[in-house]
């Protein structure tokens, strides 16, 4: 059931454009130029975020792509933690422009009366409400799920914590690192013998919004069946555990910590990072079939009779033996000479890219996960993006919505929520809301 359906208030639908391979929003002057799909499976969904920094924003962000009207709620002065984050594109940071295209801005005090109103309004519209609020805060701020079902019974809510609502850590505070490390991660990074390194792109934080993203799809599943929301625990603690499903076991069947792997695996031979006469490559070798293959090509056929290296589990056994001689062996040649010999026969490899040159890479281009945003409001360069990592029908969703400024869809928000001009200017003078100069959409 559309929320226009029950809540008696009008609802304004967005003006876009999806013609051909561009999308245009009138308000932003934004031109995102793909090949994009124009049906939208969430059109009818509104979502109300109270998330900050990774997770939930993630989250919202995946929702909004698929079509859904995403509302981010932030703090007055300073909105979301990330905004003020380094590195800085102009004067917002790069993880806030990553993880919150697909919304509309609207700055709140929800401390105020009258925000506390405005919350309710916005409660009563939305289908999906998702809050990251530390312990206690959102029963404070009327935010949690009993509160959100008394106003609006249909509503799923999906809450963010470090590591859930039960436990002895329930009033913990989690961060991506921290969790790394609480959960074991971080025991098993780095070179052998070597420190812990530190993930360098928040798995636990990104993961743990996908896992709430499919949590949030169920739960509309199965609204339609049932007619009524539900609550949706998404916490950094058990995504954390849920990703060290596969050592966790190797650790209860053996009752032996893992070794630092660097770049290797556990279970697998040669199956890792070397050096070549110039530059790195990888090699996967995942089977007995591709060692015959690069005995083959190496010449070294004679080795595929060595009951040391005859199985990947004797190669396992025999670590250190195989991993020296495809060591020398690779640092015969340059990377360039290896990776064609290797991709001849059909064996897993790649270079070691950067950033730049993954970025670069013809494939990466034809792909279609990377596009430009064009905003012709501030004359700036073009940002990039990275697009929603599915095709629907060889297509990806198209991006219609740049990440929004703070509080730049204050006023036309809460217009749509009922509120009149003189409510709105009220809102602004006594600091209920704030919307940015000359940015009064409509």
């Amino acid at each position: 059931m559309p929320w226009t359906a029950w809540t008696g208030l009008p609802r304004t639908s967005v003006r876009t454009s999806t013609e051909s391979n561009a999308t245009v929003h009138p308000h932003s002057g934004q031109e995102i130029a793909a090949k994009t799909c124009p049906v939208k499976a969430l059109k009818d969904i509104r979502v109300v975020d109270f998330t900050k920094v990774l997770a939930g924003p993630l989250c919202t962000q995946c929702l909004g792509d698929l079509g859904a009207d995403v509302i981010k709620v932030e703090p007055l002065e300073h909105g979301d933690d990330t905004r003020r984050w380094p590195p800085f594109r102009q004067d917002e940071g790069v993880i806030f422009l990553s993880t919150n295209r697909s919304k509309r801005s609207i700055a709140l005090n929800l401390k105020s009366s009258e925000g506390a109103r405005i919350r309710d309004r916005l409660i009563a519209s939305a289908d999906i409400v998702l809050e990251s609020f530390g312990p206690g805060v959102a029963e404070r701020l009327g935010l949690n799920f009993k509160s959100i079902q008394q106003s609006n019974p249909r509503a799923i809510c999906c809450s963010f914590s470090g590591y859930g609502s039960s436990g002895p850590m329930r009033k913990g505070k989690g961060f991506d690192l921290i969790l790394q490390a609480f959960s074991g991660m971080l025991s098993m990074t780095g070179e052998p013998g070597g420190s812990p390194s530190r993930s360098p792109f928040s798995p636990v934080d990104q993961t743990t919004g996908l896992h709430a993203l499919a949590g949030i799809l169920a739960a509309l599943i199965q609204r339609q069946k049932t007619g009524k929301g539900q609550h949706i625990e998404a916490s950094l603690f058990d995504t954390a555990t849920a990703l060290l499903a596969y050592p966790l076991q190797g650790y209860w069947l053996h009752g032996k910590e893992p070794e630092k792997p660097g770049s290797s695996h556990e279970s697998l031979c040669p199956y890792q990072a070397f050096e070549t006469a110039d530059r790195p490559i990888i090699l996967g070798i995942a089977n007995d079939a591709l060692w015959r293959a690069f005995c083959r090509v190496a010449g070294i056929e004679k080795l595929t009779d060595d009951p040391r290296f005859q199985t990947n589990a004797n190669r396992v056994e025999n670590r250190q033996e195989t991993v020296s001689i495809v060591r020398g062996l690779l640092l015969e040649k340059g990377r360039d000479a290896w990776l064609e010999t290797l991709n001849a026969a059909g064996i897993p490899c790649s270079p070691v890219h950067s950033l730049g040159e993954a970025s670069a890479h013809p494939h990466t281009g034809q792909s279609g996960m990377v596009f430009e945003y064009t905003d012709t409001n501030t004359g700036s360069e073009p940002l990039k993006g990275v697009a929603y990592p599915l095709k629907f029908d060889g297509r990806r969703p198209a991006v219609e919505r740049r990440p929004p400024r703070l509080g730049e869809h204050s006023r036309e928000v809460l217009e749509e929520l009922g509120f009149g001009p003189e409510e709105l200017d009220g809102f602004e003078t006594s600091g209920v809301i704030h919307q940015p100069i000359g940015e009064h959409g409509s």
